[in-house]
């Protein structure tokens, strides 16, 4: 297949493969080139960045971000001027001073700590009530023009929800590329930094704890269920504490941020398995030797500054892997769900002969499709397109060089805000860097694995594969992947860095994890037996 990949507009344009892979439904790419542009920007002028926004656009499927720089970011320099001028620039520029106010104050006051208050003392609460509100529909009581206007909710909720993701991401990413690039200063990896982190984010580990408790109550019976109907027959104590996991997270689109993905609830295969294999990981023992270590290195002057965004960036970890699930994978799973009832109504008319063809219609075409536009052969020629789409390996980066305005011509207070932005996008594999190249990457965790390997360039199929203890193998994960990655082995991730979804639910669940090893998709056959070695940060193919 022949496509073109041109620049989205002026400047460079980082794939970002760590969250959509190729092939994007056309609803989501509109919900997310509509928010992800408003948030950022929202998020960067709250917290005095020098940046316009990161922005976001689709090409052949395939979203690519750019930071959007403050001046004249539509008429992007391949070349710096002299540093006296960029001096001169970020110091009298009336929004550059008005910026490093802002980050000055910022520095003072740590926002964040606030707003992650506010997530645990009513805001978490009222976005999880606007999602059990769409939820509770009744979709099949609906009629057609009650169904069409029921997806138009979801997506009105998706594009609010989803800004709001973003602009919160400045709020718990912000302390950890705070940790992170002060603490840079005192000469600690990375690596060990982030390490440090494991153990802070009861939102990814709840899940499992969850679930350890199912099990525990099904392991009395002394009984083996096949399927999850087996189960829940067990007992009625049983069956409502299924009900209960179900009800805020069956409606979670755990395998992709796309409508293609599933939700959790149509997978009743992988919440037996979940249930049965699930275990309590706990390594505060260990997290709190490596944390003495490192406390030993650091000068006795900073030891004091260390603790503080050491615990602030502990407290934000929470808070990260909360947001995904409730203000994006919940909504657009929502979404759905809606989007298959309207399938189905689509059938029931004779507009289309296969439901899931609705998940090509552009968002304004979610009106029509009822009365057969666009048509059956259209909607597959995009299907088709589609997924032809996902077969393609995408460029890096798109657009000439950009170069950046070295922080030593910036502010002291710019200069440290945009430090902190930078580390997170790099450790997160949002850099259109590589984490690693072939089999290697960044390793998470301390023991070495050797399993059987499930790989597919869908989430889903190897998801369909995966047995306890295979090692799953994808090109990335979402947050919610910690409702299921309790079977796995271990994990391998194409995209993504130290800090990516994949490293921090390997951490939090104990599961040894490689991540952004570029070749996993193509250098690891499906079925082989290969080795995970964190400590090295590689994966070898054994037999």
């Amino acid at each position: 297949m022949d496509v073109e990949w041109k620049a989205p507009g002026p400047g460079q344009w980082s794939v970002d493969r760590s969250h959509m892979p190729s092939g994007t439904t056309p609803i989501v790419q509109h919900i997310a080139s509509v928010s992800m542009p408003a948030g950022n920007r929202r998020m960067f002028l709250a917290l005095g960045a020098p940046l316009d926004t990161l922005d976001a656009r689709f090409v052949n499927g395939q979203v690519y971000t750019r930071l959007r720089p403050l001046i004249a970011p539509d008429r992007p320099a391949t070349k710096l001027p002299p540093a006296f001028v960029l001096k001169a620039a970020m110091r009298l520029h009336p929004e550059m001073r008005r910026r490093n106010r802002i980050a000055g104050e910022v520095r003072v006051t740590e926002p964040w700590n606030a707003v992650i208050d506010d997530w645990h003392h009513g805001g978490r609460a009222a976005i999880e009530q606007a999602n059990l509100a769409l939820q509770s529909v009744d979709l099949a009581a609906l009629d057609d023009d009650g169904v069409v206007a029921h997806v138009q909710r979801c997506i009105d909720h998706c594009l609010a929800q989803w800004e709001h993701h973003f602009w919160l991401h400045g709020f718990d990413l912000g302390p950890i590329g705070q940790y992170l690039y002060e603490a840079a200063a005192w000469g600690v990896e990375p690596a060990v930094l982030l390490s440090l982190l494991e153990g802070a984010s009861p939102s990814s580990s709840a899940p499992a704890c969850e679930l350890a408790v199912i099990r525990e109550a099904v392991e009395s019976t002394h009984c083996t269920p096949n399927t999850l109907d087996q189960l829940r027959a067990l007992s009625k104590g049983i069956a409502q504490q299924v009900d209960e996991y179900l009800a805020k997270r069956g409606a979670v689109l755990f395998s992709r941020y796309d409508l293609d993905g599933v939700t959790l609830g149509e997978r009743p295969d992988l919440v037996l398995a979940a249930i049965l294999n699930a275990q309590v990981h706990d390594t505060s023992a260990e997290v709190a030797a490596r944390t003495a270590a490192v406390r030993d290195s650091i000068p006795a002057d900073h030891l004091e500054r260390f603790d503080e965004v050491l615990r602030q960036a502990r407290t934000a970890m929470d808070l990260r892997d909360d947001n995904g699930p409730m203000t994006a994978e919940w909504p657009v799973g929502l979404l759905r769900l809606a989007m298959l009832e309207l399938g189905r109504r689509a059938v029931a008319c004779g507009s289309i002969e296969d439901g899931a063809l609705v998940m090509e219609l552009e968002p304004q075409e979610v009106h029509t499709v009822l009365a057969g536009t666009p048509s059956a052969l259209e909607l597959g020629d995009r299907a088709a397109h589609r997924s032809a789409l996902k077969q393609i390996e995408p460029p890096r980066l798109l657009g000439p060089a950009e170069p950046a305005p070295p922080l030593d011509v910036m502010p002291p207070n710019l200069a440290r805000m945009v430090g902190m932005i930078l580390a997170v996008i790099r450790h997160m594999g949002m850099d259109g860097e590589a984490a690693g190249h072939g089999l290697q990457g960044v390793g998470i965790g301390t023991t070495a694995v050797t399993a059987r390997a499930r790989v597919a360039t869908s989430p889903e199929t190897a998801l369909d594969m995966l047995e306890p203890g295979d090692i799953l193998v994808v090109a990335g994960t979402t947050p919610a992947y910690n409702l299921v990655l309790s079977i796995a082995g271990g994990v391998v991730t194409a995209e993504g860095g130290a800090m990516s979804h994949a490293a921090v639910i390997a951490r939090e669940l104990g599961i040894p994890a490689v991540v952004g090893a570029r070749g996993a998709l193509t250098d690891i056959p499906d079925g082989s037996l290969v080795t995970i070695d964190p400590v090295a940060g590689e994966v070898r193919v054994v037999g």
